[in-house]
């Protein structure tokens, strides 16, 4: 494979650099340009990384996952299946898990490999690539996908095709955690030889492989063909010939470039434009009916008002929000139904059930209940808690996201038309995460998108082991039934079982109110009208490998 250095080439020559690379997908064909399939994206927030120690945003997970693959993927159901490990066995104490390896998967071609071609993966290649997750010079985001869960000397390969994890308790999630692109195999010559650099000289084992980034340019990677996986039909993967992503940050531009096809994707609708695309009951409106395919479904991610409960800390010593009624006469007040409808154009679930999202394994509405709108209930109970039409309670200072504004000032007039006096605080994204990281705040907008489809990863946001600053309880909830429970789960191998464990823990998160779960997120995919295969899973992982262009 040619690497081309970043910031040697003209405007133009990269223009004519991205038409042949189109163009000469492979020496050995003779195919015109206008027979091949280029799947166009825009990648409005940049591109940090293409190194999957760092696979931290949605956009560097999307595109580590066209040129990685790891030991397991999820399918449309966020089940786990298998990937270069075709099998794997757990031990009886449930603390090792072996996973067997396929024999068929190389690296991409890349001169640092013998004679340019890419070699076998075995499973030294995990344990390198598992280990540099945890090193500290390397400074992984993703050292937490390990750091608390395995034994000292964790990673093991038998031999080449068998591979083991040694953990320190049981982790029962633990395939669904491997899915992670943070898990993708890497080879160490190639990482050793570019150092830090490796972010923009990727070499994977995935669908597509990488030929040129330019930083806020364009990105372009190539059919893999030699890739291992098959369609079910038995036909080679992927379809596509290429990926060509740009970088335009004006999501109106954006916008524009879709309906004049120049873009074959785009996710979400921005707020900006969403009533000309939608109506409120989530449709597409007259004026671009037909024009573009919208699919949509559950995503896993939780839009929530997080509220400080921790008593030991200053902070909330003062805080109304220490009082249990109180928070929960917050989440009587909100008209959740309404909300979704006129200001998400009905894209999201009114959050009336726990904080586990709906399409996660296990959500059951009718088994975890949260709070209906009831503001006769929601005076009720600012009385009981001593402050009757609220005289006497202080006003309460909600921290949010320039983003959220709309919906926060909504809540805001729905607290207010209780006798609940707010105000509202506009910060930027990175300094609100820094004061609630901090305990800095006692009311504040957050969400918690999975980072792997299994409900522990939203119930460990209230165990009280992972309090700040050894983890993301930024409520400072603390509840010995439910610690127990949790506990007791990392010992429940049975899925249906264990999910029915988190039921119970999120059915007492809702009882106490350290949160107030405002909705569900729906995925929101618009594709051109040519484009079919397209994944539909509820983490909205950008899966492109089955995907068909039509010319």
């Amino acid at each position: 494979m040619t690497h081309f250095k970043a910031g040697t080439f003209s405007h133009l020559q990269i223009f004519k650099l991205i038409i042949l690379l189109c163009v000469c997908f492979s020496c050995n064909t003779n195919t015109s340009f206008n027979k091949k399939t280029v799947f166009n994206i825009n990648l409005d927030e940049g591109l940090t990384t293409l190194d999957p120690a760092f696979a931290r945003n949605q956009n560097a997970i999307w595109m580590i996952n066209q040129v990685y693959n790891g030991l397991v993927q999820i399918d449309d159901s966020l089940k786990t299946r298998p990937c270069i490990a075709k099998s794997w066995d757990v031990s009886p104490d449930a603390l090792l898990y072996t996973f067997h390896l396929r024999n068929d998967v190389h690296f991409h071609d890349d001169p640092l490999f013998e004679g340019g071609k890419g070699r076998k993966v075995v499973a030294s290649d995990f344990v390198y690539s598992f280990r540099r997750l945890l090193d500290p010079k390397v400074a992984s985001s993703g050292s937490w996908i390990f750091s608390d869960k395995v034994c000292d000397t964790p990673f093991r390969a038998i031999n080449d095709s068998t591979f083991q994890i040694k953990l320190r308790q049981p982790f029962p999630p633990l395939p669904s955690l491997l899915t992670a692109q943070y898990c993708s195999v890497v080879p160490h010559e190639v990482v050793e030889h570019y150092g830090k650099d490796f972010r923009q000289h990727p070499i994977g084992t995935g669908p597509f492989k990488f030929k040129y980034w330019k930083d806020g340019e364009v990105l372009v990677l190539l059919k893999n063909e030699n890739y291992w996986e098959k369609d079910k039909d038995g036909s080679p993967l992927p379809k596509l010939d290429a990926i060509r992503a740009t970088f335009i940050g004006d999501k109106q531009t954006a916008f524009m470039n879709f309906i004049s096809k120049k873009l074959d994707f785009l996710n979400d609708i921005d707020g900006s434009y969403r009533d000309d695309i939608l109506t409120k009951s989530g449709q597409v409106t007259q004026k671009y009916k037909g024009k573009f395919i919208l699919s949509t479904g559950p995503l896993t991610n939780t839009i929530y008002l997080g509220m400080l409960v921790d008593t030991n800390l200053a902070i909330v010593k003062t805080s109304p929000l220490r009082k249990l009624k109180i928070r929960q006469a917050i989440n009587y007040a909100i008209d959740k139904q309404k909300m979704i409808k006129y200001l998400r154009n009905s894209m999201g679930s009114p959050g009336v059930s726990g904080f586990i999202p709906m399409g996660m394994p296990g959500f059951d509405a009718k088994l975890v209940k949260g709070y209906d709108y009831n503001p006769d209930k929601s005076r009720e109970l600012l009385k009981e808690a001593g402050y009757p039409n609220c005289k006497g309670l202080p006003e309460i200072t909600l921290h949010t996201t320039v983003g959220y504004r709309g919906l926060i000032e909504y809540v805001q007039g729905q607290l207010e038309r209780v006798g609940l006096k707010t105000s509202v605080e506009i910060t930027q994204g990175a300094s609100l995460r820094e004061l609630v990281s901090k305990n800095g705040v006692n009311f504040f907008y957050g969400s918690w998108l999975a980072d792997y489809p299994d409900g522990e990863n939203y119930m460990s946001v209230f165990y009280s082991k992972n309090k700040i600053p050894y983890g993301p309880n930024y409520t400072g909830f603390n509840n010995k039934q439910f610690d127990k429970l949790f506990e007791q789960a990392y010992h429940e191998g049975n899925d249906e079982k264990r999910y029915a464990l988190y039921r119970e823990m999120d059915n007492l998160v809702m009882q106490q109110s350290p949160v107030v779960v405002l909705y569900y997120d729906r995925r929101v995919n618009l594709y051109q009208s040519n484009i079919s295969g397209y994944s539909l899973n509820g983490q909205n992982l950008l899966v492109l490998k089955r995907l068909v262009k039509r010319q």
